[in-house]
């Protein structure tokens, strides 16, 4: 039986070019600020939540083809048109033998200075994107949350690292360690030192922290 490659292309921020096999998935497509481009049809899209650092209609619209299905929390509806798949969190889609699961993603310590999140518990959701028998865990905007202890088998776990609106690198290597992925890096991070974050979880546990240049891809075997 052939063994298939999950290739795992960091676009940057918390944009990602997933492909599995022929199949191409993307995961929160940028609105604004440096994003590597691509012109390659999408098979499936996914968006956390509607805020415009994760969610470009333009660009989810650009790289649709007749068929692409793309996947959403409800709230991104407004933005994206009725033609989408809304999920929530527990939720799963199947497509062509690639499985999503949406999963909690939201702030507990981040938080407006109204007092209320940044996320709130409910507004976007992570995503587990399982195919060839991995997984791939993108956690979307969250902090440390205590449902990142029950994901199961994780074999990339795509982590925010950036503070402010997320966990920081200090966080985020708790959340690796708590996680065991095989692989852990880094999104979502500004211009933070990453060496920490690396550091910490690789002390800690026997995940491997990766960290992609903007464009550079990881091979999942």
């Amino acid at each position: 039986m052939k063994k298939v490659a999950i290739a795992i292309r960091w676009l940057g921020h918390s944009s990602f070019q997933i492909k599995v096999e022929d199949k191409v998935i993307y995961v929160d497509l940028k609105k604004y600020g440096k994003v590597v481009e691509t012109s390659e049809k999408a098979d499936i899209i996914l968006v956390t939540h509607n805020h415009g650092d994760h969610c470009s209609p333009p660009k989810i619209q650009k790289l649709c083809k007749k068929d692409t299905v793309v996947i959403a929390p409800k709230n991104c509806a407004s933005r994206l048109g009725e033609n989408i798949k809304t999920i929530k969190p527990g939720e799963k889609v199947v497509i062509d033998s690639i499985e999503i699961e949406a999963v909690e993603a939201y702030n507990i310590k981040r938080l407006k200075p109204s007092g209320k999140p940044w996320h709130p518990k409910g507004y976007g959701v992570g995503y587990l994107i399982k195919a060839e028998g991995k997984t791939v865990y993108h956690a979307g905007d969250t902090d440390f949350i205590q449902e990142m202890k029950q994901l199961g088998q994780i074999d990339v776990a795509l982590l925010p690292t950036g503070n402010k609106y997320t966990m920081d690198n200090v966080e985020a290597a708790e959340a690796a360690v708590a996680i065991n992925p095989k692989v852990a890096m880094s999104m979502h991070r500004w211009d933070t030192d990453l060496d920490e974050f690396k550091k910490r979880a690789e002390a800690k546990s026997k995940v491997k922290v990766v960290v992609l240049k903007e464009g550079e891809e990881y091979k999942l075997t």
